[in-house]
């Protein structure tokens, strides 16, 4: 499905072809979180959209952003090329793996993270999940971050596991991170096994706030009751705090592309036909924020 000029309930969904991006967006006035959710191999940001779809039901006020994963080959199947975070070489031993691609991946997360951070909202009003490769992923970045100021409000870890542990280096001032780690027992691609070594291995490492959730039966796929749980874990992790609202930037200071895009965003598009003047679309933009909040 098409997802470009969808609104769901208080969000509009944002699609951005050239960046491979999809933004749920709070209303004006309301975005006070963001979280980062990744994708699983294979698969994009449009098929985590009903996810995203469910988390925006609740969490309005969090802003979803789902990238999606370059196409690369992919050992494990042959070398096919597929949306991939990094490439996998096999299924058994993974600690060793090179995970070619996954450094331009991380500072691709990280750039999110720092966009997010320019527009005024602190790391720790941020998380990141993800799927699978997406969780593992969200492992690897967000513990290996440059500095300890940017220490995440949580990992949310589903099916997934640490890549690269060999050449994993925890960032002094992380050890904290709340990380929550969601795994069927009966998963048949990111074995359990693994999530248990994850878990050790990075304890052993200094982590000390890394919580396994077992589903007993489940296999690689987000049980009703692993959404249940996520849920729950991010709306406590992240719950909407006034402090934190991000305000837009001054329509002074935009380009004519961010004032269109800011126009379109908030219904102003009808009232902005016939402006060709900068000046006219920032009055426009100005008055409306204006009204807002008087």
């Amino acid at each position: 499905r098409s997802l470009s000029g969808f609104y769901r309930k208080a969000m509009k969904i944002d699609v951005d072809h050239a960046n491979n991006l999809i933004t749920y967006c709070p209303v004006e006035g309301q975005h006070s979180a963001t979280m980062v959710l990744m994708h699983g191999l294979g698969d994009s940001a449009d098929g985590l959209s009903d996810l995203a779809d469910s988390f925006s039901r609740v969490l309005p006020h969090i802003k979803i952003i789902l990238p999606t994963a370059p196409i690369v080959p992919v050992t494990l199947n042959g070398g096919m090329k597929m949306n991939a975070w990094y490439d996998i070489v096999g299924l058994d031993d993974r600690s060793a793996e090179s995970c070619e691609g996954i450094n331009e991946s991380v500072a691709r997360i990280r750039g999110i993270l720092s966009a997010e951070n320019a527009c005024g909202l602190p790391y720790h009003r941020m998380l990141l999940t993800g799927f699978s490769q997406g969780g593992a992923m969200s492992l690897y970045t967000g513990l290996q971050l440059p500095d300890a100021t940017q220490k995440l409000a949580g990992i949310v870890v589903m099916s997934g596991y640490l890549p690269g542990a060999s050449t994993f280096k925890l960032t002094p001032g992380l050890e904290t991170t709340p990380v929550y780690h969601f795994h069927g027992s009966a998963d048949p691609v990111v074995r359990y096994p693994w999530a248990l070594k994850t878990k050790n291995g990075l304890e052993a490492l200094g982590v000390n706030n890394y919580e396994l959730k077992t589903y007993n039966n489940v296999g690689h796929t987000i049980s009703g009751d692993i959404l249940r749980d996520v849920t729950a874990v991010i709306t406590a992790l992240l719950p909407h705090d006034t402090a934190f609202t991000v305000q837009p930037k001054d329509p002074s200071l935009m380009t004519v592309k961010e004032l269109m895009k800011a126009i379109k965003a908030n219904g102003l598009g009808s009232q902005a036909v016939g402006l060709s003047e900068k000046h006219e679309l920032v009055k426009l933009l100005s008055d409306f924020y204006a009204a807002k909040r008087s």
